[in-house]
């Protein structure tokens, strides 16, 4: 059976930028692809037939596909820029290294084992987050999908070599229970010292574009008092998300910027900043975005520029299936149970069927950053608790 280390290797050079360490592992660019090609060749390996749902998805089976009632697992190949590398393809390792575990054992499930391989789930390249099983479960539509565009203006549609098919008639009622794993976001498992923890929920969330715009004018020419500069009202705005959130106890971050004409010696005719806002409940969020959108408009009306506020994606808070989070926790022996204020692929599919998220502990409790970490030792007592799980749903 092969070893954790032995397949993480496999995976370890592939988007990896040798200056920052970061990952650069967009959805359908060349490493992503290379790592699809990579999940087939695995699957076939393991006599598990790929499912491509059309929406850029991979399903690897264990069992016949159209048994029904499957247990689901995976996660995703994609990034952030200059991401770390466990972000995503833990879930989709542990998941093939889980199956390898429980056929070493003779295990024989009952009820068929699905290995997922999820699609633009960090929203990097087109804007949307989840956009695979966003599409799988009918939460956006085609035709908005596939008229995203990335930075290059590639349409997803052209990424993806077609429109996307959106739901397929009787794919998603195939699966019984969803379980992902994933690695921690946080340091919660290194305070409570243990290796694998189980979710509770997620925060809900969402991406909000600023436009903010002004008069493009020569930089040393304008007088101070005559410029209409919308850089002012966007530094203004990212101060004011930042205080808004701490006040709240909320998150706010705005961690990407473009500028036109985007010329040192010139005033900026339009700054775009685009806002991720989290909290703990829905009114907490909404009170936090709508506190930003108004400082931004009043002081949009002191520097004679204006902004216009567009919400991208939004995903509402996720509650995780509650008996079924006791029932994994008990079952790995009182692991710990913990929420968390990132998004996943598992908070889009909980909306259809009972869905758990296990984390493996992160030491440095850093992500989306080449810091991003988890040791071997955890990496395989992670794999070991998704077999136990899965064995549980499968064959019990």
């Amino acid at each position: 059976m092969t070893g954790f280390r032995e397949l993480w290797d496999e995976l370890t050079p592939v988007g990896r930028d040798p200056v920052s360490g970061g990952y650069l592992r967009y959805a359908f660019t060349e490493p992503e692809r290379w790592l699809r090609d990579w999940f087939r060749r695995q699957a076939a390996d393991r006599d598990m037939p790929v499912e491509d749902d059309g929406n850029g998805n991979l399903f690897a089976w264990w069992g016949p596909a159209g048994a029904g009632d499957a247990v689901l697992t995976g996660s995703h190949f994609d990034s952030v820029p200059h991401g770390g590398g466990y972000d995503g393809p833990l879930g989709i390792v542990s998941a093939l290294l889980a199956v390898d575990a429980l056929r070493a054992r003779g295990v024989t499930p009952s009820r068929p084992v699905c290995v997922a391989a999820f699609a633009e789930e960090e929203g990097a390249r087109f804007g949307v987050p989840c956009l695979g099983s966003r599409l799988l479960t009918g939460a956006i539509e085609p035709e908005r999908a596939a008229a995203l565009t990335d930075r290059d203006g590639i349409t997803f549609g052209q990424a993806l070599g077609g429109p996307p098919a959106g739901p397929v008639p009787g794919l998603l009622a195939r699966f019984g229970t969803f379980v992902e794993l994933h690695v921690e976001q946080g340091r919660a498992l290194v305070d409570v010292d243990a290796p694998v923890g189980v979710a509770s929920a997620i925060w809900p969330h969402g991406r909000w574009r600023f436009d903010f715009h002004g008069e493009a004018n020569h930089a040393g020419t304008t007088r101070m008092a005559d410029r209409r500069d919308p850089m002012l009202t966007y530094a203004f705005t990212v101060l004011a998300a930042n205080k808004e959130a701490r006040l709240r106890g909320a998150h706010a971050t705005v961690g990407r910027v473009a500028v036109e004409p985007n010329a040192t010696n010139a005033v900026p005719a339009l700054v775009r900043g685009w806002l991720d806002a989290r909290a703990a409940d829905p009114a907490t969020l909404d009170g936090l975005v709508e506190a930003v959108r108004g400082k931004a408009v009043e002081r949009a009306g002191r520097d004679g520029t204006t902004v216009a506020v567009t919400r991208e994606s939004f995903t509402g808070v996720v509650d995780f299936d509650g008996p079924l989070a006791g029932r994994l926790a008990e079952l790995l022996g009182g692991a710990p149970v913990l929420p968390t204020g990132a998004g996943h692929d598992a908070g889009v599919l909980a909306a259809h069927l009972p869905t758990a998220m296990l984390f493996v502990r992160n030491p440095t409790g850093v992500s989306h950053s080449p810091a991003e970490h988890a040791t071997d030792d955890d990496c395989v007592a992670g794999v070991a608790a998704l077999a136990d799980v899965i064995e549980e749903l499968a064959c019990r």
